[in-house]
């Protein structure tokens, strides 16, 4: 995969951002996609959905976090999880989804699985 400085520039200014949110937590699929979010530099708490056991225990858990940052792959499955995730945690707690539109836009959706941010490492 192929990215222009342009987009490798607003790549690391997501991570910026993202980092920047300090009252919460990205919520992601599994390690793979922990990891590279880490090793582009993201410095913030990551939950892995995977962890938790099933999507009740995973509700439970997080909606005592203020705002949970939604990063699911851009696939069949992530996209159904996410609309599971929103609808379970609608009236508990803040759930945000713009930072995995944004990543799409950035990529020009060429980045659909957080863990492929792990090929940005050696030029971030």
């Amino acid at each position: 995969m192929i990215l222009t400085e342009e987009e490798i520039q607003c790549v690391k200014n997501f991570v910026e951002l993202l980092n920047s949110k300090k009252k919460s937590v990205v919520v992601v699929e599994g390690k793979r996609d922990t990891f590279a979010l880490k090793q582009i530099g993201f410095t913030g708490k990551v939950l892995e959905f995977h962890r938790f056991g099933g999507i009740i225990n995973f509700v439970d858990s997080v909606a005592k976090h203020e705002n949970i940052i939604i990063l699911f792959d851009g696939d069949r499955k992530g996209r159904q999880l996410t609309g599971r995730v929103i609808h379970l945690l609608q009236r508990r707690t803040k759930v945000d989804i713009t930072f995995k539109r944004k990543l799409t836009k950035i990529t020009k959706g060429k980045i659909r699985f957080v863990e492929q941010l792990i090929c940005l490492e050696p030029i971030m």
